[in-house]
Order: C-alpha cells, then structure tokens, then sequence
C-alpha cells in the first residue's frame, strides 16, 4: 500500500473486550468452562443464568421443573456464586452478569464472593444487565410490579456508585427490544425512553443527594445492544444513540465532563437471524455483524460477546465457543479495523442514515413520553414490537426479506456440523436437575437457619417501610451472608411487593387488513366455524419460566387475525394452570411454546394434567426441538412438532384448522409454533 495515510493508531494491543456468553448445567461445571476460556484468551466473563436463577426460584419449586441448569447456570446461594468464581481473581476480572429481576440478589452473591476471596467490594468490576422495563417488554425474567422493581434498581445503582465506584450497576437493553422485533428507531427510542425512567426513579431515590451525584450516576449507566445483518445501518443506529446519550446528559441531567457523557456499550450480535435451516450460514452472519461494532472507531463496542453458530438449535459446547471468541480474535489480531481513525467521519451516507434515525427516534420517544414515560408506556412499547415482529415476519412470509438457506436458495447439503447424535449441540444430563433439588435443600438444612430467618425478617422490614429509608442493597447483602437462598430472597420480596404479569401485547396490536393467503384462511376458519357451531378458540400458553414470547405472540395474533377466538394468559403458567384454563374456557386448541429446552420435561406434563382434567386432544409442540427429541415428544402424545425452520406462520395456521376440524365437536389441543426460531 502506497500514499500519505492518517497516522495509525496504537490499538492492536487493547481491543475490546472480549467474552462468550456461558454457563450451564452446575456451578462447577462452568467454573471449568470459564477458566478453559480464559486460558484461550477470552478477556472477560460473560455469565448466563438458568431461568429459575433469572426469576428468582430455587431448584427444588414446582415453576424451576425442567429449567434447572439448561439456558445457564443455577446459582442458589452464595457457596454456589463461590463455586462459580473458583480460581477466578475477582479483583482482575471484569464479569458481566446478564441478571434482572434478581440483579440485586446475584450482585450480593458476588460481593460476598469476593470477600471470601479477601477482595474488597471497592475493587470489583463488571456489569448486571439489571434492566427490567425490558424484561417486560421482551424477555420475561421479571419478579416483581414495576414501581417496586425500579426501586430495587434505584438502590442498587445509589449503592454500588458509592461502595462499589467501578461497576456498572445496570445494562440498558436494547438487544431483547431488537429480538422482539423492534425496528432501529424502536430500539433506539425504547432504549433511551428506558434510560430517562432509570435515571429519573435513581435521581428521585436519592433525593438531596441526587444532585451531588447524578455525574457520577449517569457515567456508570452502559448499554447492551443488538446488532444485526444490514450492518451499514446499524452502525448508524449506534452513531445515533452516541448523539442522543450525550444530549440527554448535558440537557436533562446537566452533566458537563466528558468522560460521564460518553456513550459506553457492550454488543452481542443479533441471534433472531441465525437460522436452523443451513446453520453453518450462521458464521458469516455473525461476522458481518460484528462488522458493525467494530468498524468504526468513534462508535465501537468497550465488549463483545458473540453468539454460536448453533444456537438456534439449541446449547452451544465449549468448541463452539471457541470458535466465535476466534471471530473476534481474527477482527482484533489478523484485519486492520483498529489501525485507523473513524474510517466513517465524513461520510454523507453515514451521516444521511444518522439523521433519519435521530428524527425517527426523538418522535418516538415524545410519543412515550406523552404516555407518561416508559413505564406507564410499557403496554404501548409492547403492542408496537408485536406490530414491528408482525411486519418482520410478513416479509419473511413473503419473499419480500430474503433469509439465505430458508426462504430461498434452500437446497442443501446434509451439514457434518450436525451428523453426531447430539445434532451438534450441548445436551444437558437431565439427571443434574435431581441432583441440583438435593443440593440446595442440603444446604438448607446444613445452614444457621436463625441467621436466615433474622436477615429475610429484615430484608421485610426494609422492604416494607413506605419512605423507603434503608437501602434494600444492605438488608440484601445480610441475607446472602446469611446464606439464604435465591428463591427465599424472591419470595421475601414477592411477599411485600406482590407479584405481577406484564402485557402480552396481543390486544395492543393492530388489526390487518386480509391479504389473499391470510383471505383465504379466514374462509377456512368460517367453514370451521359452521362445522363447530362456534367460532374456534385457541388457547396459546408457555409452560415453565421461558419468557421467550415473541413467536407465541405472533401465534396468537395470527389466529385471531384469521378470525378464531384467542386465549393467551402470557408466560410463566403450570401444566395444572394450562390444563385448568383449557377446560374453563372450552377451548377447541391449545398452543404452547418452548425455547428453554425444557420441552421434554413439561410437554408430557401438560399433556398427562390435560387428561387428568378431561380435555382430549391431538397435541402439537413448537420451539427450539432438537431432531433427536421429536420421536419421544411424539410417543408422549404429539401430533406434529415445528422448529423455526417451520416460519410460515399462515400454514401453521392452516395445519391447526385441519387439524380442529378432524376432529370437529371435540376438545382439541395444538402446541405451538416456532415462528423462525421466535416461539
């Protein structure tokens, strides 16, 4: 290469940081893969927890069935969190803990942690995602009503600026708004709605001392983003949030020092793309989209973490991660995308794209605002990410969004990535979840259960006086020393605060106008319906703790866009909950969706509840499910079984008319759909 270039920059020996999301099966077992993955370079630690540690129940509650150590880690109590963090020098290690409703808890467990380790909570440095406006608009892992929820995240953020200055005590989350289908200034616009509640609720809290602080509190706020495919766009979208963070810091909160205005982000690339259809396609799409925090300098990632390719089939193993840390490894080491200033300044499409998603973004958020913020907004946010995953999926449906591998160019090759008899994923030993059950309830029994009871009685206490006078992060800490368990935390607060279900966003969504195939459906449902001598109703439900909804949702919306009567209670149901529902309701089909990988758990379940109840149906199951699990679920009484490569929703539709209407004066039960990987 020849000619006069900008002087290089010194940054081959500092890139970002770099992680893999992990954590599975027992504290022990992660610890391992944890160390395994420092040792190949891997900068940071990325934790995932399992549902039941998310939504704060133990192993041993009739909600974890199934959960236990599948989606991620099951930490109960703090010699868990010291199992997990075995070997680790936590005064060195900068750990993100993708945690929400229980952030408070989990941060707790790690401070406890460290002092064990002999390391002052004053030198811990990491993240908790700890972003619950979010769970309820996308992921599902929420514990609690929403003002006591931001009080929780309130305290933790006043707690952790003064005791604990180098942790970033919450993630705003824009990456589960983009799964949900969130359009870019959606996601831009959701986000920063979610910040200005955040800051607002911590601001309050504070009270005198807000004022004095509030530099301090807005620089420790990080984002944790979404990046797709069409990566010239989203590193607009970035560049735009870059501008719109620093304003809201100077205008809203009034903060003047540079440093606490920069807009600091962590990323893990988009993972609603990866397809199970060609999964091996899914390399280069991470790839490319890891293209678009990294490229240019001025708005590039502090962290990242990138998915595995074979995730939309289910749990990655250690060489899958591997190989997206070597991803990273090769942008750092091998390319020359740190050697340069922002190769973007300048650029009138750059700068063209920036402005179009700044003026789409500020009108958005005036319409949350008009709602009241974004927490009285949650129902609005939520209806209009069903409409945006809607409108994603039509496209999809249609052609009109190409998916190499699934919509089109999908012959095909058997892939050798999944010929072994696991089908190129991480399968759980179902037998640990017994032995997670007799682990915790001997650490029960082995505990001071006085110390227990007097730091739960506290933790009450603290959570019951109105003007909220002691920081709930103290009596919390007590209870971890204490060693109390995650599900008696949550239940001690879901005592006081009571509990809750968020919007499903099914009744905010728009009605259609029938296109020929969705015209064509409604006439089916209206032969149904003079066959049944009713309308047909379906009831659409997900058993256990998955909060994975977006596809379900969709189901639910397409049925009744087709004219049936829908049914749909949310996320978080028992099999004896779904099986109540479908007999009060009369239901001619029930859906259900799982992701979590509990499917071969609780399908058999519900079904045996069903009979218990009297409700006779054909049973059909949707989700992320393994090849090599489709003949069991089908021996447990399943008709038919979708995956996401199953995303034509409309024939999906079409199956369960067909499928009603065999049986037509009969109860009917449908499982599910897996509505490109969404369900």
């Amino acid at each position: 290469m020849s000619g006069d270039h900008s002087p290089r920059l010194p940054e081959r020996d500092r890139p970002w940081m770099m992680r893999t999301y992990a954590g599975h099966s027992t504290a022990k077992a992660s610890n391992e893969l944890y160390r395994r993955n420092l040792e190949k370079g891997q900068t940071g630690l990325s934790v995932a927890f399992d549902l039941p540690t998310q939504t704060g129940y133990d192993p041993d509650d009739e909600l974890a069935r199934g959960e236990v150590g599948k989606v991620g880690v099951p930490i109960s109590h703090r010699g868990d969190m010291a199992a997990l963090m075995h070997g680790i020098p936590l005064d060195e290690m900068n750990t993100s803990m993708t945690i929400n409703a229980t952030a408070a808890w989990l941060l707790a467990l790690y401070i406890v942690a460290a002092e064990e380790q002999g390391v002052a909570e004053e030198q811990l440095q990491g993240t908790t995602q700890n972003d619950i406006i979010k769970e309820f608009l996308a992921r599902g892992t929420y514990a609690f009503p929403p003002a006591p929820s931001m009080r929780l995240i309130a305290d933790m953020i006043a707690y952790t600026v003064e005791h604990v200055p180098k942790w970033n005590p919450i993630n705003i989350c824009s990456y589960h708004l983009q799964e949900a289908g969130a359009t870019p200034v959606q996601e831009i616009a959701y986000a920063m709605s979610n910040a200005i509640a955040v800051l607002d609720a911590t601001r309050e809290r504070l009270g005198e001392r807000g004022r004095e602080v509030m530099e301090q509190v807005f620089g420790r706020i990080s984002f944790f983003v979404n990046a797709g495919v069409r990566f010239v766009e989203e590193h607009a979208k970035l560049r735009a949030m870059s501008i719109l963070w620093e304003e809201l810091g100077r205008e809203r909160y009034d903060v003047q020092d540079a440093r606490h205005l920069r807009f600091r982000y962590g990323v893990q690339v988009n993972s609603l793309g990866l397809t199970e259809a060609q999964p091996e396609n899914n390399v280069q799409r991470i790839v490319l989209e890891a293209l678009a925090v990294t490229l240019g300098r001025d708005a590039r990632a502090r962290a990242i973490q990138l998915p595995a390719w074979n995730e939309a089939l289910g749990l990655p193993r250690p060489w899958d991660q591997q190989w997206s840390l070597r991803i990273q490894q090769v942008l750092a080491y091998e390319t020359d995308i740190l050697e340069y200033p922002d190769i973007f300044e300048g650029s009138k499409v750059m700068e063209g794209l920036v402005s179009e998603l700044l003026d789409g973004a500020r009108a958005e958020m005036a319409v949350v605002a008009e709602h009241g913020g974004a927490v009285e907004a949650v129902s609005y946010m939520k209806g209009a990410l069903v409409d945006s995953h809607r409108e994603r999926i039509r496209r999809i449906e249609s052609g009109e969004q190409v998916v190499v591998g699934q919509n089109r160019f999908g012959e095909s090759e058997d892939s050798p990535l999944t010929a072994d008899a696991e089908g190129g994923i991480l399968v759980v030993d179902p037998k640990l979840e017994a032995e997670q059950v007799e682990a915790v309830r001997s650490w029960r029994a082995e505990r001071d259960q006085s110390a227990v009871d007097e730091a739960l009685a506290a933790l009450a206490a603290a959570a019951r006086d109105a003007d909220g006078a002691e920081n709930l992060m103290i009596p919390t800490i007590a209870a971890a020393r204490a060693g109390a368990t995650t599900g008696e935390w949550s239940m001690t607060l879901r005592e006081v605060f009571g509990s809750y279900r968020a919007p499903t966003g099914v009744g905010d969504a728009a009605a259609v106008a029938p296109d020929g195939e969705l015209s064509e459906l409604r006439a089916e449902v209206s032969r149904l319906q003079e066959k049944l001598g009713r309308r047909p109703k379906i009831l659409v439900g997900k058993p256990g703790l998955d909060g994975h909804s977006n596809g379900a949702e969709q189901i639910a919306v397409r049925a009744r866009d087709s004219g049936m009567d829908v049914v749909y209670e949310g996320i978080r149901l028992t099999p004896a909950q779904i099986a109540a529902s479908a007999l009060q309701e009369g239901v001619h089909v029930i859906g259900l969706s799982i992701l979590s990988g509990s499917h071969r758990e609780l399908i058999p379940a519900v079904i045996d509840a069903l009979r218990d109840a009297g409700v006779t149906a054909p049973v059909v199951v949707g989700g992320i499910i393994p090849e090599q699990d489709v003949a069991p679920l089908r021996e447990a009484g399943v008709a038919a079984v979708y995956t996401p490569k199953d995303f034509d929703i409309t024939r999906i539709m079409r199956d369960i008319v067909e499928l009603v209407g065999a049986g037509a004066g009969e109860s009917s039960v449908v499982v599910g759909s897996a509505a490109n990987g969404s369900a």
